[in-house]
């Protein structure tokens, strides 16, 4: 992904032509000091792209991180320094923090998920924000996640509406078999425990087992792991669900909340001077 161009766009979409407040009330000669503090507990995620709004606005600005992207801080905590241009600083203010606030947010929930369920690993999903899903996939990292497919491109994944169109699992499968041989992994969604013989039956690599009740998805890990395929629960997860979702054994638990639905985390910017 282009940082520079995302940026760009955020910037622009804030600022247009200018800051229309800050040049009328700060002096053009005005400098000044900040710092950004953690007003929560969380994963930071995001210094590159806030010192890149600021980079972008103004290079006389300098953003100093007191910390690594992916470090845990406490309530209070510096994360950053920033000082230079006072009207650079001010209308370059609120695009870095909400880049840092989001993904920081998507990292703090991520970790939460991962330290639920150490021994299962969790997976983000392809419900990010338009334009942002390099970025936020990266938060899922830092938060201790594992990123699954980037797009359409790189993964296969038969889901429910491909089987509808596609008439069934085992010519899906072969489907993809005959443009890609070997070369490509194949999961399937299933839906129930017939859909589950009928992947492992076509020759799927992954099984998607989706909204199934607990028991349910125990008794189709059982069949997966007698069959030798890797197993992916989606559906209902939360952080209540987790820990009873890992039990079952499956290895790999996707969530989509990680970035459709993670609370920014609290950060702000404080002038000092």
């Amino acid at each position: 992904m282009n940082l520079k161009q995302v940026v760009k766009i955020a910037l622009k979409e804030d600022v247009g032509g200018g800051d229309i407040t800050t040049c009328s009330a700060v002096d053009s000669s005005a400098v000044a000091r900040g710092r950004v503090l953690a007003k929560e507990a969380g994963v930071v995620a995001g210094l590159a792209v806030a010192k890149e709004v600021f980079n972008q606005f103004d290079r006389r600005i300098k953003f100093v991180p007191k910390v690594r992207d992916g470090a845990k801080v406490k309530k209070g905590k510096i994360i950053a320094t920033v000082s230079g241009p006072a009207r650079g600083i001010l209308t370059g203010e609120r695009v870095a923090l909400n880049f840092l606030q989001h993904l920081s947010g998507v990292a703090t929930l991520t970790n939460k998920f991962t330290s639920l369920v150490p021994r299962t690993s969790i997976l983000d999903t392809r419900k990010t924000t338009p334009g942002l899903r390099a970025l936020e996939k990266y938060a899922v990292k830092l938060g201790g996640g594992t990123n699954h497919r980037m797009g359409l491109y790189d993964a296969i994944l038969i889901k429910d509406n491909h089987l509808v169109l596609g008439k069934g699992i085992e010519k899906a499968v072969e489907g993809v078999r005959g443009r890609y041989g070997d070369k490509q992994a194949i999961e399937v969604e299933a839906k129930t425990i017939a859909q589950v013989k009928q992947a492992i039956k076509a020759g799927a690599d992954t099984i998607l087992l989706d909204n199934m009740n607990i028991k349910t998805l125990r008794q189709a890990v059982k069949l997966c792991k007698k069959a030798k395929l890797l197993t992916e629960a989606s559906g209902g997860v939360n952080l209540k669900t987790v820990r009873k979702i890992a039990k079952t054994g499956v290895n790999a638990i996707s969530v989509g909340a990680l970035t459709h639905s993670a609370k920014a985390l609290d950060i702000s910017l404080e002038v000092i001077n």
